[in-house]
């Protein structure tokens, strides 16, 4: 009783050893929350369009298949080649596929 008094007096944490087990356990398992975000100046309808970009698509075909106007999709890919700093759409793409999209 004497040694965990003083151990706590000099700021030291006493333990069961069942709840050292439980510690340890707990802090050898800890996985990442979540990885961290690709391209986090990008929206996220801006990722999902350059995403389907690094596939391939083409501008009609995102339109169609996110449900949106060609003129929406333009507007996104320009935002999407303003923000990223590249000069044009293949420039975009392979900057995607080296974040590990498309």
């Amino acid at each position: 009783m004497l040694r965990a008094i003083r151990a706590v007096g000099s700021g030291e944490a006493i333990f069961s050893p069942s709840i050292a087990v439980r510690l340890m356990d707990y802090f050898a398992n800890v996985r990442p929350t979540a990885a961290p975000q690709v391209f986090p100046e990008l929206s996220d309808r801006e990722r999902e369009i350059l995403d389907l970009i690094a596939q391939g698509h083409k501008n009609a075909e995102i339109a169609a298949r996110l449900v949106l106007s060609p003129k929406t999709v333009r507007n996104h890919v320009s935002n999407i080649l303003d923000k990223l700093q590249v000069a044009d759409r293949a420039r975009a793409i392979i900057r995607a596929r080296e974040a590990g999209l498309g």
